[in-house]
């Protein structure tokens, strides 16, 4: 090669070198900025920004999972769902028609549905109404209101559940009213939102609108617009005015504290309220809502209150009497229409302001007659008749006297009112003074505490107690020394019950209040039969504790429920005036009265011989006037064992005795003087004598003419055509009343 093209070549080669390094000193500078840049820009991302983009990303997808989740259930929940016409004809509960012993209409129980009115029939004023105060955005949302909801979220978040109620829409409302129940809790309600959104799914609006309209719970047994309008108004739904409709949609919120039957001026409130609501979201105009909803014409309502203490009592016992079914029925009840209306009207005329009263009324049989459980059903529905345990007072000493002519009283018997302590306990008479020696029957009739606590000692509190228990006392009864002044608390209707088997002669009495039981097409399902018979007191003694309730009425402390007619009863009072009590009979009808206060605190004048006693009388002068005059079984036909011997002497003639020989053998006297020739043998067979002998006497002649009383003073009071006998009286008598039959209690 030449000398140039060496040269040639070399230069190339450095050039080629010389780019080479260019190349790499430019890439070295380009790597160096290159570094300096990625330096800067490749800060680690703070921990806030990582967990949020993860937030986001799991939230997004959990979201788009739970709306695939949530589209699912409603998809299947409204393939589910019955049709619109299935729903219509569904109802949701019993009616039941209660009605009076004549078959008077009382009250109606239970749902009553009115006529079927479709959405074109509903007039337009009460679907704007019912819309503004229960669902504002009704026809924007699908079901459930995404406001309301977010609102309750965040008051439920911060503590407050004041709105967690309010949130339901108006489909809400009829998924619950048509499929769920009321339970406040969060599944119910998540449940409620997909059932909500699958009747959005599958109903129309209209549709939902006219199912809740008809439907929907307006309070008194009414289920729709057109039962409320009746119910209300007496006329039909189509007929609604402004007014009108908004005291109908004010209901849903609470049926029964908005009731116009229950009160009124709540109601009118309530209906202010919806036409402001139906003003401010331009439904009716401002002078439609200026109208006075006070002036609504309300249907007045028949029958009374009080009758609800009644039904409240009788229609839970139809779950034991019945099979179960959702078939209406009618009941036929005990209830005598005029008697209730009586009754109500005694305990309002004879109550002492800021008191209650109860009042029950039983036939012979037990059938109830009247019950009023307070002076105000509206106000107060507790049932102070049957539920309420008050101290019974003195009207507890029925079961004292009772266990004391058991043990062997009589009216008549002596006793000693005078101050007594037992085990430290010492009673007072509410006159504040002794009155010395009396009888039972006074001691009865005045309500003379010592004379009751020395009888309970002698026949014992335990006794006492039984006799209660056994007379229909359901209620703890204590034992101690004080229980027979009435310490322990009964029920009006446990002691209305015992009185009614005194005056059934000692026969047990239970209460009952419904007759029948029959279908809507009047077939027979359940018919009362009368209780067997059984007897709790012998004869005697209950004539001789209606001696005693009669001359307390006659003579005593319960001399103001007299009637005109013959009466036997109790009065009963218990310390501060706290209770007043008076419960007795009069020609097969018992009644028994209470009043007081529920709190139990003092009533200023309160007796239970003056306003108890006033109120028993003027219902019994209504209850009994149509019955026969009824006088008192007070005979004691006592038995042998306690008879004295000069009444044990009119139980026969002497010549009915039979006496004993020697031998033992029998010998009636009637026949002893024609027989004597003829002796017994042992084997009771005739035998001749073996020669002539007087035949041997069966007694001596003293013993015959002690026995036959020949040998005694003649008895002014004995018969004149028989002999006297007079047989030593028993010893449990004289054990008894001690000296000269008077009580002796240390």
């Amino acid at each position: 090669m030449s000398k140039r093209g060496n040269q040639l070549q070399n230069k190339g080669k450095r050039g080629s070198r010389r780019a080479a390094a260019e190349r790499a000193g430019g890439s070295k500078q380009a790597s160096s900025k290159s570094k300096g840049k990625s330096a800067k820009e490749a800060k680690p991302p703070s921990a806030f920004r990582k967990w949020l983009k993860r937030i986001v990303l799991w939230g997004g997808g959990a979201a788009v999972l739970g709306v695939i989740f949530l589209a699912v259930a409603v998809g299947f929940a409204a393939r589910e769902l019955p049709s619109f016409y299935q729903l219509k004809a569904t109802q949701n509960a019993q009616t039941i028609l209660v009605r009076a012993r004549d078959g008077t209409e009382i009250v109606e129980l239970g749902p009553s549905f009115g006529e079927w009115l479709a959405y074109e029939e509903i007039p337009k004023n009460m679907t704007n109404a019912m819309i503004a105060v229960e669902d504002r955005r009704y026809h924007s949302h699908y079901g459930i209101d995404p406001i309301r909801l977010t609102g309750a979220i965040i008051e439920g978040v911060t503590g407050s559940r004041a709105r967690l109620g309010g949130t339901s829409t108006i489909t809400q409302q009829l998924a619950r009213n048509l499929f769920l129940n009321s339970n406040r809790t969060v599944d119910r309600k998540a449940r409620e939102a997909v059932l909500a959104m699958a009747l959005e799914w599958k109903f129309s609006k209209e549709q939902i609108l006219e199912l809740y309209l008809n439907k929907v719970y307006f309070g008194g047994g009414a289920y729709g617009i057109d039962s409320a309008s009746r119910k209300f108004f007496s006329h039909p739904a189509k007929e609604l005015s402004v007014a009108e409709a908004s005291i109908i949609a004010g209901l849903v919120k609470a049926p029964s504290r908005y009731s116009p039957t229950a009160d009124v001026d709540a109601a009118v409130a309530r209906a202010k309220t919806v036409l402001r609501l139906m003003k401010e979201q331009k439904y009716i105009t401002a002078e439609e809502a200026s109208v006075d909803v006070s002036a609504v014409n309300l249907r007045q309502q028949s029958g009374q209150n009080s009758v609800r203490y009644f039904t409240d009592w009788a229609l839970p016992q139809l779950d034991l009497l019945l099979p179960e079914t959702y078939e209406p029925i009618e009941v036929w009840t005990t209830l005598d229409v005029g008697m209730q209306r009586a009754a109500t009207a005694s305990i309002d005329a004879n109550t002492p302001d800021g008191s209650q009263g109860a009042l029950v009324s039983l036939d012979r049989d037990g059938a109830i007659l009247a019950m009023v459980g307070g002076t105000d059903y509206v106000e107060s529905n507790y049932n102070r008749a049957t539920n309420a345990m008050r101290q019974p007072g003195s009207s507890w000493k029925l079961f004292v006297y009772l266990a004391a002519l058991e043990a062997g009283y009589t009216p008549d018997d002596r006793v000693v009112d005078t101050p007594v302590t037992i085990d430290g306990w010492t009673p007072r008479n509410s006159s504040g003074r002794n009155v010395g020696e009396t009888s039972l029957r006074t001691s009865f009739a005045f309500s003379i505490n010592t004379v009751a606590a020395q009888l309970g000692n002698e026949v014992g509190f335990g006794t006492v107690a039984s006799m209660a228990r056994r007379f229909g006392v359901k209620t703890p009864i204590s034992t101690f020394p004080s229980m027979v002044l009435g310490s322990s608390e009964v029920r009006l209707i446990d002691m209305t019950r015992a009185f009614a088997a005194v005056s059934a002669r000692g026969k047990a009495v239970e209460p009952y209040g419904i007759l029948r039981v029959t279908s809507a097409d009047g077939e027979v399902i359940y018919k009362h039969e009368k209780a067997t018979e059984t007897t709790l007191v012998p004869d005697y003694v209950a004539a001789g504790i209606t001696d005693l309730l009669q001359s307390a009425v006659a003579t005593g402390t319960g001399r103001a429920a007299q009637i005109g007619r013959p009466v036997a009863g109790k009065t009963g009072t218990t310390s501060s005036n706290k209770d007043g009590w008076f419960v007795g009979f009069s020609s097969g009808v018992t009644t028994g009265v209470w009043m007081g206060r529920d709190d139990a605190k003092r009533v200023s004048g309160l007796q239970g011989g003056r306003a108890p006693a006033q109120a028993f009388a003027a219902y019994m002068r209504y209850a009994v006037k149509d019955r026969p005059v009824e006088k008192f079984d007070t005979d004691l036909n006592l038995p042998e064992w306690q008879l004295e011997p000069d009444d044990e002497f009119l139980y026969g003639d002497p010549d009915d005795y039979y006496f004993i020989d020697e031998q033992g053998n029998l010998v009636e006297p009637g026949r002893r003087e024609a027989e004597s020739d003829v002796p017994f043998g042992i084997e009771g067979e005739r035998t001749e004598p073996s020669g002539p002998q007087e035949p041997p006497q069966a007694a001596s002649d003293d013993f015959l003419e002690q026995a036959t009383g020949q040998n005694l003073p003649p008895d002014p009071g004995a018969p004149s055509d028989g002999p006297r006998r007079d047989p030593p009286p028993p010893p449990a008598r004289q054990d008894r009343t001690g000296q000269e039959g008077l009580i002796s209690i240390n």
